[in-house]
């Protein structure tokens, strides 16, 4: 076993119980951050060392293997490639085509990283598994995402993941892409006494204590500066304290010294270390191979090794990652690429057709079509094995390198859409502003026009991007009509986030292009669904209902290709609200989760997670509702991207759980100043008056609906339509009928040419509480009628409610009895608190005795384990609860364990005839 490290004492020990807990069968994960020299390698060391009876995985990022996709990914995961086979099928083949094998077509980088997951606690069954990644910050940045879901994702699989990330100390070094939410050990220098120490056991002998006391400071405990610089230094230099100027930084003065102990080398060693350098395998065949194509015989290597700055075994190793970057950095361009071109010709070209094209990219000392076409090539294979950020870099490079300024122009076009896949707008406008300069080819512009409109979207998810797409699309119609009539239902779809500012420059101008510019042939689905929209937008709500239920008839049964559905679906949905078309909505929504559940699109799962979600809370199924949204903040965290909070709001909202609700409702208000996302503030706002009217609070409650709707020039489907029922019931109480009134006459443009149970169960109750006598009697029968015959819970209980208190205030007692009764117990099992309280008033008012404020039904368990409870009340296996909750089948495991514990069941089919508390 190593002995600990000296100075590291405190890390060391925290080493040490990361493997304790492993060894208990728990998992972890760190990060180790620190700057170049500071002692993470060394550390790593020791952790692998003191990993007795472990599997060790140990990995090291390259520099030159950056742009690689998934790279990272193959060396820790081809040692384990036998155990692929315990996975899903999706994960299997998402996993072997990030791995380069089979034919795939380019698989969700989410299902890869659910793969890779599933993978490490398979392999850790057997015994527990240490897995190290060095030198993150030069791993490709596909590998460091998959690698950092991995690690947020374990939790009792007796699996750790630890990575070390180099810390630049200089503030204007861009930051490396890192693994992100996962706990961080922040290495510092060696204390003052330990590093002293050091110096003293490398250069043993008489040391001026002045000269100590500097070397120390100036190195501020930095070990491999204590290591090198006596190396480099006379020892007349540091008895008496010459050379060592104060304004270097530690870095340089590193760098420094290595580059000094390089350079003693002989001419022919250091040609042989430039090779090394530039190739990150460290195959020893291929460098031999390669330094044979310059005349560099074997024995070159040998003063290398003697000077203590490679080492020779089944791999080619400098003895630190600042040697190769040293060597690699401080040689002539003309240099560097002589030996990517050595390498170049040295790689098999069958088996490792990327790498040969990468090494010939970064040996070409000018334009080169003939590389530039194999980089295009390998873009195409990236993508493939999904790796969108490599097809981007090699695009990106075939740029640079192609002659002709026309194709330059087409290729940067290319390579801006891969780059704004990749989740990089600022390179990707570079390379758009690359392929419009000197452009007179206006169908080339409107397709430039188009991806700076998308990235616009992608990153402020509003406020300009519908003009953007707007003018993209107008463009484009000269050329492409169909691909213009899409992109005119993207700027409504745009249009719908941000909110109703966008409606003159969004919807309205969108929709007379979309009618200027008709189908050329049979129009698609989505021909019809534009034409429809347009015509809603256009030509108002009634004349354009048969058209928009055609498009959802056509939708709801056409035979569409998973791109199409996944593209379109959602907007489809939304247009079943403008319906007030229940039946499909629910169907479409479910059809939507499902397939983007079948596909692994991660990236459209939080809106198709939204949209079923919010059919959940029409239908007053809450628990479930928020088990949606809890699933939301697990693949958003996952992924570590921003959750969306529309479905947790909503959810608050009927609940009745005021401060949740305004917490929320301030983060959907932050949307819309952070991403012009200005569909936060009318969510907000509705989620508000929601909330305030179960409350009673019925000034609140107007306010916040009229906030929610006013700014609409047309009254836009869903939510701005519901805060009008709100705002109806809140005036109603308030004695604002003239209001009520307005607002209930734009409610019934919408509702009555719909003409469903929905809409004409919500019509006849917001008429009802602006009625008297006999009418609002009929009108609030006629609401439960219609309603009844809906899957719409919540507002059929609502309308109990209010007839219940209408009958209280006519002096029916018995009667009012009745309505309040059921609507009291409908709330209370649909967990609405609020709303139960406020039937429980009404109750006592006419002598009942029953709490006004009852407890929400609910119990101690994590959003987690609720969600592991339902998914196995539906009958799904722990491999398929794993799928579902991007955790390990062992993970499950561990949770039912806890489960049975918690709940006091003893079995899994216990657990599975538990119904799931509202």
């Amino acid at each position: 076993m190593p002995a600990r490290v000296p100075g590291r004492d405190r890390e060391c020990e925290q080493l040490d119980e990361l493997l304790r807990d492993l060894r208990a069968g728990q998992s972890r994960a760190l990060v180790i951050r620190g700057e170049p020299g500071i002692g993470k390698t060394r550390l790593l060391d020791y952790l692998a060392g003191r990993a007795r009876g472990f599997r060790i995985a140990r990995i090291t990022g390259i520099q030159s293997e950056m742009e690689l996709a998934f790279a990272g990914v193959h060396q820790l995961c081809a040692p384990m490639a036998s155990g692929l086979d315990a996975l899903p099928l999706q994960q299997r083949a998402a996993v072997a085509a990030a791995l380069g094998e089979g034919g795939e077509p380019a698989p969700d980088s989410f299902l890869v990283a659910l793969g890779v997951l599933g993978l490490l606690s398979e392999v850790a069954r057997e015994r527990p598994l240490l897995c190290v990644v060095d030198d993150v910050q030069w791993l490709d940045q596909a590998s460091v995402q998959t690698l950092a879901f991995a690690a947020r994702r374990l939790v009792a699989e007796s699996v750790a993941v630890v990575f070390a990330v180099r810390v630049s100390p200089d503030p204007a070094d861009p930051d490396p892409v890192e693994p992100a939410g996962l706990p961080e050990l922040l290495l510092a220098g060696l204390r003052d006494d330990d590093a002293r120490a050091l110096l003293r056991a490398t250069m043993p002998g008489s040391w001026d204590e002045n000269v100590l006391s500097r070397v120390v400071a100036e190195t501020r405990g930095n070990p491999l500066a204590l290591l090198e610089l006596p190396k480099t230094s006379s020892p007349v230099e540091l008895a008496g304290g010459f050379g060592l100027p104060a304004a270097r930084g530690v870095n340089a003065r590193i760098r420094a010294a290595f580059l000094r102990r390089t350079a003693e080398l002989p001419a022919e060693t250091q040609r042989f270390l430039l090779i090394a350098a530039a190739e990150p395998t460290g195959d020893p065949g291929l460098l031999w191979a390669a330094a044979d194509q310059v005349g560099i015989h074997f024995a070159a290597v040998e003063p290398a090794v003697e000077a203590g700055l490679v080492e020779i075994g089944d791999r080619v190793g400098f003895a630190h990652p600042l040697v190769r970057a040293v060597v690699y950095w401080a040689a002539e361009p003309d240099d560097r690429r002589a030996a990517h071109r050595a390498l170049a010709a040295a790689t098999d070209p069958g088996t490792d057709p990327d790498r040969r094209a990468w090494h010939a990219a970064y040996g070409a000392a000018g334009p080169d079509e003939a590389v530039a076409v194999e980089l295009e090539r390998c873009a195409v294979r990236a993508r493939v094995r999904g790796g969108i950020a490599a097809a981007a870099a090699f695009a990106a490079r075939a740029v640079e390198l192609t002659p002709d300024p026309q194709r330059r122009r087409d290729r940067a076009l290319i390579a801006a859409r891969a780059t704004h896949e990749a989740g990089n707008p600022d390179t990707a406008l570079k390379l758009l502003s690359l392929s419009e300069a000197g452009l007179r080819d206006d169908r080339f512009r409107a397709e430039a026009e188009l991806v700076r409109a998308r990235i616009a979207f992608t990153t402020d998810r509003g406020s300009a991007a519908p003009a953007l797409l707007l003018d993209a699309a107008r463009r484009l119609a000269v050329y492409d009509a169909a691909s213009a009539r899409e992109t005119y239902l993207e700027v409504i779809d745009a249009a719908l986030f941000a909110g109703p500012k966008s409606y003159r420059r969004g919807q309205y101008e969108a929709a007379v292009a979309a009618r200027a510019t008709p189908a050329l042939h049979d129009p698609r689905p989505v021909d019809l669904l534009l034409d429809a929209l347009a015509a809603r937008i256009l030509d108002g709500h009634t004349a354009a209902v048969p058209a928009l239920r055609a498009a959802l008839h056509t939708f709801s049964r056409a035979d569409l290709s998973p791109n199409e559905a996944l593209r379109w679906l959602w907007l489809t949905g939304v247009t079943a609200v403008g319906l007030w078309d229940h039946e499909t909505l629910s169907d479409l929504s479910i059809r939507n989760l499902d397939l983007v559940r079948a596909t692994g699109r991660a990236s459209a799962l939080p809106l198709a997670l939204t949209l079923r979600s919010v059919v959940h809370v029409l239908d007053g199924e809450l628990a479930e509702a928020e088990l949606l949204a809890a699933e939301i903040q697990i693949v958003s965290e996952a992924v570590a991207a921003a959750a969306p909070v529309y479905p947790a709001l909503l959810v608050a909202g009927w609940r009745g759980r005021e401060a949740e609700c305004l917490e929320l409702s301030r983060r959907a208000d932050e949307g819309e100043e952070l991403r012009g996302e200005g569909i936060g503030p009318v969510v907000g706002g509705y989620a508000r008056a929601v909330l305030y009217n179960g409350l009673r609070r019925f000034d609140e409650a107007a306010e916040a609906a009229r906030a929610s709707n006013e700014e609409y020039v047309q009254l836009e489907v869903g939510i701005p339509v519901w805060s009008l029922v709100e705002y109806i019931e809140a005036a109603s109480r308030t004695g604002a009928t003239d209001r009520a009134f307005d607002a209930l006459v734009r409610l019934t443009e919408v509702t009555r040419p719909s003409g469903t149970d929905w809409a004409m169960g919500i019509q006849a109750r917001s008429h009802a509480l602006l009625s008297d006598g006999p009418d609002a009697e009929t009108r609030y029968r006629a609401a439960l009628s219609h309603l009844a015959r809906t899957a719409l819970r919540g507002e059929l209980a609502r309308a109990h409610l209010v007839y219940g208190e209408w009958l209280r205030r006519e002096h029916r007692g018995p009667e009012a009895r009745e309505h309040l009764h059921t609507a009291h117990e409908l709330f209370t099992a649909m967990g609405m608190a609020a709303f139960a309280g406020r039937s429980a008033h009404e109750l006592t008012a006419i002598g009942e005795n029953i709490d006004e404020h009852p407890a929400e039904t609910g119990n101690d368990l994590t959003a987690e384990e609720a969600q592991v409870v339902e998914l196995v009340r539906k009958g799904l296996s722990d491999r398929e609860i794993g799928a579902r909750l991007f955790i390990s089948p062992r993970t499950v495991e561990w949770h039912l364990r806890n489960l049975f514990t918690k709940l006091g069941v003893e079995s899994r089919r216990q657990l599975e005839t538990r119904r799931s508390p509202q």
